[in-house]
């Protein structure tokens, strides 16, 4: 009878990538970032374990959208307090915060667990080009 494998901190080599977002399609780049994240394109995946990368995603601001979704597409956040919802469209969001766009797309797509949750924190993402890991050498991925 087989066993399961389970991966051992001796298995699990973590790297750093960099993924540059301009003109890249939004839904596109989500579902790539969010399978390096889960580590779906290694060998030693077990949907259980933590055997991601990390991912940093740069130039954040010169995401792309299709069609109308640049004025249609919504985003919903509340504050907790009565009457405290806030609705801003794509555009509106890029322009103040366009980090945010990328990370909300990411995360729907990582479980919704503790596991998800541990996930999302190696990830990492600027609207600009300049980014303080490179200490960590990251690797450049064109997807």
């Amino acid at each position: 009878m087989k066993d399961t494998f389970i991966p051992s901190k001796l298995d699990l080599k973590q790297q750093w990538y960099i993924i540059d977002a301009k003109d890249k399609c939004l839904g596109r780049l989500a579902t790539e970032v969010s399978n390096l994240l889960r580590g779906k394109n290694k060998t030693i995946f077990t949907p259980a374990q933590d055997v991601g990368d990390y991912i940093i995603i740069v130039n954040a601001s010169e995401i792309n959208v299709s069609g109308k979704k640049r004025v249609q597409k919504l985003y919903f956040r509340h504050s907790g307090r009565p009457g405290g919802k806030t609705v801003e469209n794509f555009e509106d969001l890029q322009t103040r915060i366009p980090e945010r766009i990328l990370e909300k797309a990411i995360k729907g797509m990582l479980p919704k667990n503790r596991l998800g949750r541990r996930l999302f924190t190696k990830l990492k993402v600027y609207k600009g080009q300049e980014h303080p890991h490179m200490s960590q050498k990251p690797q450049k991925i064109e997807l």
